[in-house]
């Protein structure tokens, strides 16, 4: 088992109408190497899944209340009498609504956040490292 990767299949529910849905198989995947970003795949069902990348900190507070703006929002409701978490996707080529569990995608997200703490982030980029690589000076070697 990868410890840098956590994924999660999951079905997905797209929203056709208020009376009409169809499942959409789907898989999370974090990667600790790109630790601002969750990757939301859709397998539907050809050679080419369409993939979605968004900010992790999006997935964790639309658990709890409405948020995010322009090509992705996402927020807890009710269908049909049951929680869900629903996202709504934008693109140039067409929009799309979801529907998840909320107990799949909070399991999923708490392994995450488990892996890399929020606020930890850029200890996982190696961004301080890098800079004080490209700062030091470089020895030269005497003729």
């Amino acid at each position: 088992m990868n410890k840098t990767v956590v994924e999660r299949d999951l079905e997905l529910k797209l929203v056709l109408s208020a009376e009409r849905g169809v499942p959409v198989p789907a898989r999370l995947t974090y990667r600790a190497d790109d630790p601002y970003a969750v990757l939301i795949t859709f397998h539907i069902g050809s050679d080419h899944p369409v993939a979605w990348t968004f900010a992790r900190e999006l997935l964790v507070e639309g658990v709890f209340r409405p948020c995010g703006s322009g090509d992705v929002r996402v927020w807890p409701t009710t269908s049909e009498g049951r929680s869900v978490i629903r996202m709504a996707l934008s693109s140039p080529d067409g929009d799309v609504l979801l529907e998840a569990s909320p107990a799949v995608v909070s399991a999923w997200l708490e392994r995450t956040l488990w892996m890399v703490p929020p606020g930890s982030e850029t200890q996982q980029l190696g961004i301080d490292e890098g800079l004080a690589e490209l700062l030091s000076p470089t020895r030269t070697e005497d003729a």
